[in-house]
This record gives C-alpha cells, structure tokens and sequence, in this order.
C-alpha cells in the first residue's frame, strides 16, 4: 500500500460482491448478501467503503437516530490490516454520526478481539458492560464513546488524524 492512496466513500450495492469476502474473513458469523442489501436500504443506515488503487478494501456501516448512534461493523480486507484503513474508515463514520446529531456512539465488540478493541479505545470508547452469548462462540465487550460533539472529542479526533499523517 506503500504510496497508495485511501479513498472513502459511500458503499454500493454493486460492492458486495467484493465485501463478502472480506467478510468471511472478517468474522466467525458473516453476514450474508441479502442481510447487506437489506441494510443498505435502510435509511438510517450508512456503509462507506474504503478503497485502494481502485479496490475495496475495507468497510463500515452505522446507524444514526437521535443521539445514540451505533457503530455496527467495521472490517478491513486482511491485505491491508495494520496500515491504517481501519481508522479512516471509523473516522469517516464518526463524522457522519456527529453531523447527523449524534453525541455519543456504541458499539459491540468480541471480547477478543484485541486490535479492534485496541482501535475503539483510540477513539476515545471506553468498556460499558459484557453481553453475554452476543455472539455464539464469546461474550461482547459494549463499549461508548460519549460527548463525541465535545471539543474534548474534537482533540481527539485531531491526535488520531496527525498520528495518520
């Protein structure tokens, strides 16, 4: 990815063909085609995928409504994991939940999952409690990040995109 540049943008039903492989790379339980067709209908919904030298390789969605927003998926093809993409992608999402209204922002998280746990807490999420049997292989992590209309929030956001360039 040396040299390459990251682009953000809305996903596209004409995407999945290449998300659903990153999914089942992603995740013990993917979801299917039709689950993402549903979803991107949705209107309050919002996918955005990340694209490399003209491919996707990442994506996230989010649901915005009121105050709370909920971070529902973020996944990064497996080529490009550590460089980065995943950041600009929640960072992207972040922006859409706070122009939308939102002042806070959950999420659930496999209680394993250490890079993405470790990614959450960067921007400023913090644990909230466990659901237990989330998932059916492992509990998950609930996790807020709260006050993300703050200038506090907004300093935070500043760190990570200095630390990107």
């Amino acid at each position: 990815m040396a040299g390459s540049a990251v682009t953000v943008r809305a996903l596209e039903i004409s995407d999945l063909d290449a998300v659903l492989p990153i999914e089942e790379a992603s995740f013990v339980q993917p979801w299917a085609r039709e689950l993402f067709a549903e979803e991107l209908a949705q209107p309050t919904r919002r996918y955005l995928a990340a694209v490399i030298d003209g491919s996707l390789s990442g994506y996230g969605g989010i649901v915005l409504g009121g105050e709370d927003a909920h971070l529902l998926t973020v996944a990064v093809d497996p080529a490009h994991r550590t460089v980065g993409v995943a950041s600009l992608i929640l960072m992207e999402l972040v922006s859409l939940a706070r122009e939308g209204g939102a002042r806070h922002l959950t999420l659930e998280v496999r209680e394993s999952n250490d890079a993405a746990l470790g990614l959450y807490r960067k921007f400023g999420f913090e644990w909230a409690g466990t659901r237990k049997g989330y998932y059916t292989t492992e509990d998950a992590v609930v996790m807020w990040a709260v006050d993300i209309d703050s200038v506090d929030y907004e300093r935070t956001l500043d760190s990570i995109r200095r630390e990107a360039s």
